[in-house]
């Protein structure tokens, strides 16, 4: 091992453990702890700095992340051998740390397309957007053949179609959570600002009817909206040349819409992490969260989400809530999914993954710990449910669940024109219409998956680059991919697979 790199870190003075900054062998000597280890220890993962009892707590970041299930000696490997949750009860201490941010003193622009209902959009995309599992394949029909046009390539700022398909929609209550659900998540693609304009396309005569998402309000504020059913089209293939038609009509008028400068007040950025390691907590979550402090001191809205995967950090946010009623709010969350999940045999804890583990977390406080640290340090300035439309500057949170792809569409359908996704294990995905910014936590994946990633955070460790430095990065390629630069994803064509709504109740 290079004598001049650290083999581990300590991450807080009251922290029992360090965390392996390389494979390290049984036998080696940790030059900044003193110690010996006493087995093999992968990178990434715990070692003991002290003796720990049986059901004494394990510190890491300076909080719990677990009670060790047996005796540790200073020098051993903690993981799920001898690492486990331990009883979860936290202070909560309601909006005792909203400390707000300092104003900003540069005012910054993108270059985005302006809506008629104010938002303004960093890319400009035509849906084809289904209110039912059965109009799936025609709207993938639909933008099949829209992207073999000649028509759609001469439309030069419109950046593609985007077939919005899922599996549900019927077989349903249409009067019950599951489905208040789906409808805003529907009603939220639709007005989401990455779409120049949207083609509703339903079978006829599923629960989600086409008549209810367009009778509550106007879908777009824009007008350049159409909807239409097979069944009342006359079938398959009238329905595909009728919806070619409608979406030359509404490119038309996409296309009349071009870049023009907006402040970074009008960027809404859901924050997500997956294949997390431990790593994430040290090099890509905290430059995630250097990043957003930067948007929201200049106006913008930054979205924390997976309910799973904060459980146990939750303390941490409600700190932070601008008032006694949104750390309130959170909490209430929190209490939902403990009934949830108890109600279909699940449990909180049931997390970390298998790859989680591997990249040495052990438990879901602990995967929370860095979780969080996504959302910087602004105050927390509100709660949403899944896909509830987020219009309020600042750090928010919304509600959802720890899947990467269906969080990501409840983001989307809240008003996110931008996604960044942190990971140590490796990601690739892609979120149309909006575009994901992907963030390596350690260099050596960042190596071997350099093609999907965007920015390696992996530095921080093996470069001395700071966590404020790494944070201007990433803020920096917001502005960028916000105006027009293309994302890994986005170059590979990722976007088309990951549309997800969460679906709740009964399948009847």
């Amino acid at each position: 091992m290079d004598e001049t790199r650290l083999d581990c870190i300590r991450l807080h003075p009251n922290d029992n453990v360090v965390v392996a900054l390389a494979d390290l062998p049984a036998g080696a000597t940790l030059a900044t702890e003193g110690l010996t280890l006493t087995a093999a220890v992968p990178r990434g993962h715990k070692i003991a700095t002290q003796a720990i009892e049986s059901g004494e707590n394990v510190i890491r970041y300076g909080q719990i992340i677990g009670m060790a299930t047996s005796a540790i000696a200073p020098g051993d490997h903690i993981h799920s051998h001898n690492l486990g949750m331990g009883p979860h009860s936290q202070d909560y201490a309601h909006a005792t740390a909203n400390t707000a941010l300092p104003p900003v003193t540069e005012v910054r622009t993108f270059d985005g397309y302006h809506r008629a209902d104010g938002t303004v959009g960093t890319r400009n995309y035509l849906g084809i957007l289904t209110s039912v599992n059965c109009s799936g394949s025609v709207a993938r029909f639909i933008a099949e053949a829209a992207e073999k046009s000649d028509w759609l390539a001469r439309f030069e700022n419109v950046d593609g179609v985007v077939p919005i398909v899922h599996g549900t929609g019927c077989g349903m209550s249409g009067n019950d959570e599951g489905y208040d659900t789906l409808f805003r998540t529907l009603s939220g693609y639709a007005r989401n600002p990455n779409f120049g304009g949207i083609l509703l396309v339903g079978l006829g005569c599923e629960v989600m009817q086409i008549p209810d998402l367009i009778g509550a309000g106007r879908m777009r504020a824009d007008g350049n909206f159409r909807y239409m059913t097979i069944q009342q089209t006359g079938g398959t293939r009238a329905t595909i040349e009728r919806g070619l038609s409608v979406l030359k009509e509404m490119g038309e008028v996409a296309n009349k819409v071009s870049r023009a400068p907006a402040p970074l007040s009008h960027l809404s950025v859901g924050l997500q992490c997956g294949g997390s390691d431990g790593y994430s907590g040290i090099t890509a979550n905290p430059a995630l969260g250097h990043a957003s402090d930067l948007l929201v001191q200049h106006g913008a809205i930054t979205i924390l989400s997976e309910t799973p995967e904060i459980y146990g950090a939750e303390h941490l946010l409600t700190r932070r809530a601008v008032s006694p009623e949104v750390g309130e709010k959170l909490i209430e969350r929190i209490k939902w999914w403990e009934d949830y999940t108890a109600s279909n045999g699940g449990k909180m804890d049931n997390n970390p993954s298998p790859g989680n583990k591997r990249g040495g977390l052990t438990t879901i406080l602990e995967k929370s710990l860095g979780a969080v640290a996504k959302g910087g340090t602004a105050p927390l300035s509100g709660v949403y449910k899944f896909a509830e439309p987020i219009t309020k500057p600042g750090f928010a949170y919304m509600d959802s669940p720890g899947y990467d792809p269906c969080s990501v569409t409840g983001q989307i359908a809240s008003g996110a024109n931008l996604v960044c996704f942190t990971t140590g294990r490796g990601s690739v995905s892609g979120y149309k219409p909006t575009p994901c910014v992907k963030l390596a936590t350690n260099s050596e994946m960042y190596a071997r998956m350099s093609e999907d990633m965007d920015i390696n955070c992996g530095d921080i460790i093996t470069e001395g680059v700071s966590v404020a430095e790494k944070g201007r990065e990433i803020f920096e390629m917001f502005i960028a991919v916000a105006s027009g630069q293309q994302t890994k994803s986005e170059e590979l064509g990722f976007g088309g697979a990951e549309f997800v709504p969460w679906q709740m109740g009964a399948v009847m």
